[in-house]
């Protein structure tokens, strides 16, 4: 049952009793009143059969009016008071909730997005950056054997681009039997071009003369033919 349905009760019981005082007032009066006519020495029997008039004292009838008149509307004003009050704490609550609502829903949305941004940060693997020299160059090729499943190792590879370019990514052989036949050997480890293009290795550059590109393919060449990189001592 609603507070307001409880009060309506109470506000009905209240108008009961009103009128149960209004009618014991009545009754009161009653009392007062004294027969107009009335003999002293009357009989019991005499009077109890003669017609009687009653004279009431309005005065006092209308100031029990009154105040039973007084007494419902300020009932009425408390009560009236009373549920404004009782709505104005209930919208107050009301606000009070659905702003803790909004902030606690801001909250989860902030959480959820930066959990969200963490695990793809989390997902996603850090990019790595090589300086662009020959050592940078030798283990940024390593990176890319790997993936591919190519042997060889930092120090095979370095001693063979010591020997074939002294680390110059820009050398060309423009004097052997290659050269002849119109396809020298060039880059770090001095590949010709149809042994590049034949062991270029996905992803990487299809310039001969890239110094990764160079390295992966002339090693994917050496892997074939003599089972790695590091087996390699000469001319190949």
């Amino acid at each position: 049952m609603s507070a307001f349905n409880t009060a309506a009760r109470r506000l009905r019981s209240r108008k009961a009793a009103v009128t149960g005082i209004a009618v014991a007032a009545s009754a009161a009066l009653a009392l007062t009143l004294t027969p107009a006519d009335a003999e002293a020495g009357t009989t019991t029997e005499v009077a109890a059969a003669a017609p009687v008039a009653w004279k009431v004292n309005e005065k006092q009838a209308a100031a029990v009016q009154e105040s039973i008149a007084n007494q419902q509307t300020a009932f009425e004003a408390q009560f009236k008071a009373t549920q404004a009050k009782k709505k104005a704490e209930a919208a107050a609550e009301a606000k009070k909730k659905a702003e803790a609502k909004k902030k606690a829903e801001a909250a989860a949305k902030k959480r959820a997005a930066e959990q969200a941004a963490s695990r793809s940060a989390a997902r996603k693997p850090a990019k790595v950056t090589y300086p662009n020299n020959l050592d940078g160059w030798i283990r940024e090729a390593l990176s890319i054997m790997k993936k591919h499943n190519i042997p060889g190792t930092y120090e095979g590879i370095h001693r063979n681009i010591m020997r074939e370019s002294s680390g110059n990514p820009r050398a060309i052989n423009n004097w052997d039997i290659n050269a002849i036949n119109g396809v020298p050997s060039k880059g770090l480890l001095q590949v010709i071009k149809p042994t590049f293009d034949a062991y270029h290795v996905p992803g990487t550059s299809w310039d001969q003369y890239d110094p990764v590109a160079n390295i992966v393919a002339a090693c994917n060449y050496a892997a074939d033919r003599y089972g790695s990189m590091d087996n390699v001592n000469s001319a190949y």
